[in-house]
């Protein structure tokens, strides 16, 4: 009972649903760590979450991966007193993003002008929002962070924007801070990511959608 309290149930309308879902989600995972290393390494600053990730990185001696993962591990403990539920998604965000940012970053050389950076930084971001799209429409869970924010509204009353705001402004504030880079990048993410991913995920979900549909029709 204790379990069911705290993990989101996994559903499927088959075995071949479940494990065509499963593999989408962590491909979507992988694909997302890649991207973040492309922004990354284009050098014209990151998205607020990894302001803080390199901010901490740069000052700990960590890598940049192993921080990311701490940071999520310490955002789903911020979950307990939100009262939220915990989906395999969840807990796959947390553990693989982290990582495969790290192998990215050791497979991709660093630009040696802006001009250079920027494209990279730009095939980031659709990238980033592609791989959401992914894991998102995979439907096993929120990530760390978006659940954070779906918590705060839901136990503070704010509305949608107030609390990403709030939990953006607080991360970029900290990462800055700690010497996290900040820059053209950081605007264009801010204003960039949410149309992207608005464009990418309705997309990806019908098709998702209408794949279970056939798959729970054969099954049947």
């Amino acid at each position: 009972m204790l379990l069911r309290s705290i993990l989101l149930p996994v559903r499927a309308t088959s075995p071949r649903d479940l494990a065509e879902r499963l593999v989408q989600l962590v491909i979507g995972l992988m694909l997302y760590g890649i991207a973040l290393a492309f922004m990354v390494r284009g050098g014209i600053g990151v998205a607020p979450w990894d302001v803080l990730a390199l901010g901490v990185a740069g000052r700990s001696g960590l890598g940049y991966g192993a921080v990311t993962v701490l940071v999520s591990i310490v955002v789903l403990l911020l979950w307990i007193p939100l009262r939220q539920r915990v989906g395999l998604g969840t807990l796959l965000n947390a553990l693989l993003i982290g990582p495969s940012a790290d192998l990215a970053l050791l497979a991709l050389p660093s630009p040696p002008n802006v001009w250079i950076g920027a494209p990279m930084f730009v095939f980031g971001l659709v990238l980033l929002a592609f791989a959401t799209g992914l894991y998102i429409a995979a439907d096993f869970g929120p990530g760390p962070r978006d659940g954070l924010m779906t918590g705060l509204v839901r136990t503070t009353g704010w509305p949608v924007w107030l609390a990403r705001t709030v939990i953006e402004g607080s991360v970029l504030l900290i990462g800055f801070l700690l010497g996290g880079p900040v820059g053209v990048g950081t605007v264009l993410f801010a204003f960039g990511v949410g149309p992207l991913i608005g464009w990418f995920l309705p997309r990806i979900e019908r098709r998702r959608r209408a794949r279970s549909q056939r798959l729970a029709a054969s099954n049947g």
